[in-house]
């Protein structure tokens, strides 16, 4: 039961029509609709305003003191985190408003990077596609992201936004609606959640995804249940340090001070069933071995691609152009990591397959930018550039869809999941 009487629900298939991802211009208008429709329990405001000034808009559903935060969008290659915010106030106004309880929902935090990318969700969903029109910051560019103290760098404006919005609400639950590109549905927590792990194994099966049982994300963090990762304290060890992703400089760790749990949730638009396999690897050292080579040599001839990219590129297209560079200086890192630390380490089929998606994946993501860098260069080198890059995609492409055997996963499904995660996580908390 919960504080308020009522029985905690069972997981259910929610809505399953056909569904697309939504731009940000019909999220907005979908938005507008819902708080006109129903203007005694649903209200939109802007919160703030990106760098660029698009504005950051909350549709709030219910006035109860406690208050549920829901950030759809705060990564531009998942456009899962608006259609999730946006499905998650449709099912709350089919229910009865719940006493006590108001739900809060950020549509999308990084509307700026979702421009960039939004060119994929205008045509068919396709794996290429997706890649054509791909962008995602570096982590210093990510909202969720907040700067070091004495770094000497301001938040971003929609991280202020979010942190204002965090402190005006004090929510007792903050939900952050992430996708994955390849592998299965997980969850990272800034605090226990008895009873989440397994209810979101049954959603998951119910969706038909794997759980992502090692995912890269979490590597070495504490795992309560398959699927679902507890974030480190600060100065853990337990963290890549290839990577310069701190959890605890973010804005999941910042709500924290009001005593709210944070669920991260994770979804994939390419299913790849192996993330799931708890089974020893058969020959783990030499398969990390040759992930590893096979990142840092397409590291190094995506390296040398970049002195191609026009001048008028690196200043018309800068985030894309830091992205492609960060990808490339942290890759090497990654690889050299697996070799150093991984060794030693009885490895599964998840943790190796996890490994084989990065190097895939990882080249796919900077290849696919430098074409776009390149797309108006002239001359036969550049020419021979844009030819290696796409040689890069289109092998990348093939191994994740016929090695790794990666599978699109439906929209309905992955909103089914994310929002059927979303609710229960709420329902246990009270």
């Amino acid at each position: 039961m919960t504080d308020t009487g009522r029985r905690v629900r069972p997981l259910r298939t929610l809505d399953t029509r056909p569904a697309r991802y939504p731009t940000q211009a019909q999220a907005e208008s979908a938005a507008r609709r819902l708080a006109l429709r129903h203007p005694d329990r649903c209200r939109l405001r802007e919160v703030g305003h990106s760098r660029a000034g698009r504005p950051l808009l909350l549709l709030s559903v219910d006035r109860g003191p406690r208050a549920a935060l829901i950030v759809g969008g705060p990564h531009p290659n998942e456009p899962i985190g608006t259609a999730g915010a946006l499905r998650l106030a449709e099912v709350l106004l089919d229910r009865p408003a719940r006493p006590g309880l108001s739900w809060h929902l950020l549509l999308c935090l990084d509307p700026d990077g979702a421009a960039l990318g939004s060119g994929w969700l205008d045509g068919p969903l396709t794996m290429r596609r997706h890649y054509e029109h791909f962008f995602r910051p570096t982590f210093e560019e990510q909202p969720e992201m907040l700067p070091a103290p004495g770094s000497g760098r301001p938040p971003m404006p929609e991280s202020r936004a979010l942190t204002d919005l965090i402190d005006e609400l004090r929510p007792f639950l903050q939900c952050s609606l992430h996708g994955v590109d390849f592998g299965g549905a997980f969850v990272q927590l800034t605090g226990p959640v008895p009873g989440l792990p397994e209810r979101l194994a049954r959603s998951a099966e119910r969706a038909g995804l794997p759980l992502d049982l090692d995912c890269y994300d979490a590597i070495g963090w504490p795992s309560p249940a398959p699927g679902a990762y507890l974030m480190p304290s600060p100065g853990s060890t337990a963290l890549p340090q290839a990577l310069p992703d701190e959890p605890e400089l973010s804005t999941w760790s910042y709500a924290a001070r009001y005593g709210a749990v944070t669920a991260v949730l994770e979804v994939p638009m390419w299913a790849v069933d192996a993330v799931g396999d708890a089974r020893p690897h058969p020959c783990p050292i030499e398969a990390v071995d040759a992930a590893a080579r096979a990142l840092k040599r397409r590291a190094e001839e995506l390296t040398a691609l970049l002195p191609h990219v026009p001048a008028r590129a690196r200043h018309e297209h800068a985030p894309l152009l830091r992205t492609a560079e960060f990808h490339l200086e942290v890759g090497p890192g990654v690889a050299d990591e697996w070799r150093e630390q991984w060794h030693a380490e009885p490895l599964t089929v998840a943790r190796v397959t996890t490994a084989g998606l990065v190097a895939a994946r990882l080249p796919l993501r900077v290849a696919s930018l430098l074409l776009r860098l390149l797309a108006g260069a002239r001359g036969a080198a550049a020419e021979a550039a844009r030819e290696r890059a796409r040689a890069i995609v289109t092998d990348s492409l093939d191994q994740l869809r016929h090695r790794f055997g990666a599978r699109w996963v439906p929209v309905q499904e992955q909103l089914a999941h994310q929002t059927r995660a979303v609710l229960t996580t709420a329902d246990l908390l009270l």
